[in-house]
């Protein structure tokens, strides 16, 4: 690798985010920030002509009309497994490479997963809440809920992070099924649609990845078909789900609860939830654990090292 300032190749952070990665970058790299340039004009028409490859946040949307004003660039490398604002189809007929962290923090999101089945479903969060403003007295007390033996978990996407928390509910007695859009060799029951998994199921967890053809899946029919007792969590990407219908469901009781990692606008505003009832909320945590981000930006140093020394990728999306 060149160790020159000159010679070395121009990099592009992508957003603020993933500012701790400059550090590690720049002693191979001449490293860009796009949240420098207001003017993404200024930026293509200055340092973006020379930028051969972008850090990425792949749940943030890059638009090709910027990217095809790049001349050099080959590769966008996602720090995240995620990759759904890239148009990746676009990007590989314009040869440009995606990469991503594949199926590196499926483990913990999957225990985020059952985390926020559990804060929801058993009340934790609402006792906390009871118990610190006075509210936990002999005449007053929280209702008894149901447990979780017994009950049927719905999973929409059986991928890495579906799969994970498919194993971990079977823990906890729950019976299994999922349903996606095209079928997978697995022993586990696959609903005939979306629609009846929903209506089949008390918990119903959303892993699903998103892309163009599945925004808003979890429609208000899907919402009314889990119910009033039926709690829907979401770990994947907040553009899955009719967020406007659930938060209408939640008000008016046709659904029972709903816990979230993920929001279609990020970060999520606050007065947006503040009257929102039975809802568990934390603020897309799932996959950032001290165990898997040095995992993803380890792959992701690795994509860059393979690209620029000509090499197989580590890790390409569709692989």
């Amino acid at each position: 690798m060149p160790n020159t300032a000159a010679d070395k190749p121009h990099v592009l952070l992508s957003h603020e985010m993933l500012m701790p990665l400059q550090p590690l970058l720049e002693g191979a790299y001449t490293v860009h920030r796009l949240w420098d340039y207001p003017d993404h004009l200024a930026f293509l028409d200055g340092p973006g002509r020379e930028v051969r490859a972008i850090v990425h946040a792949g749940e943030m949307a890059l638009h090709r009309d910027m990217l095809s004003e790049m001349p050099r660039l080959g590769l966008i490398a996602c720090v995240s497994v995620g990759y759904d604002g890239v148009d990746v189809p676009w990007c590989k007929a314009h040869g440009i490479s995606v990469t991503h962290s594949t199926g590196l923090n499926a483990g913990d999101v999957a225990d985020h997963a059952v985390g926020l089945v559990l804060a929801a479903w058993r009340g934790i969060v609402e006792g906390d809440l009871r118990l610190r403003s006075g509210h936990w007295t002999h005449a007053e007390r929280m209702a008894p809920r149901h447990g979780l033996r017994g009950r049927k978990a719905g999973i929409v996407g059986l991928g890495h992070i579906g799969e994970a928390v498919a194993r971990r509910l079977e823990a906890f007695e729950m019976k299994i099924a999922w349903w996606a859009p095209r079928p997978k060799e697995t022993d586990r029951p696959r609903a005939e649609s979306l629609l009846a998994l929903a209506r089949d199921s008390d918990v119903l967890v959303v892993c699903a990845r998103p892309d163009t053809s599945n925004r808003h899946m979890i429609s208000k029919a899907v919402i009314e078909a889990l119910g009033p007792q039926g709690l829907l969590v979401n770990v994947a990407r907040g553009s899955l789900i009719d967020e406007d219908a659930m938060i209408a469901a939640l008000k008016d009781g046709s659904l029972g609860m709903a816990a979230l990692d993920v929001f279609e606008q990020e970060p999520a505003r606050p007065e947006r939830w503040a009257a929102v009832p039975r809802t568990v909320l934390t603020p897309h945590t799932a996959g950032a654990t001290l165990d898997s981000i040095p995992a993803m930006v380890g792959l992701t140093l690795e994509n860059l090292r393979c690209y620029f020394n000509g090499e197989p990728l580590a890790s390409p999306v569709g692989a």
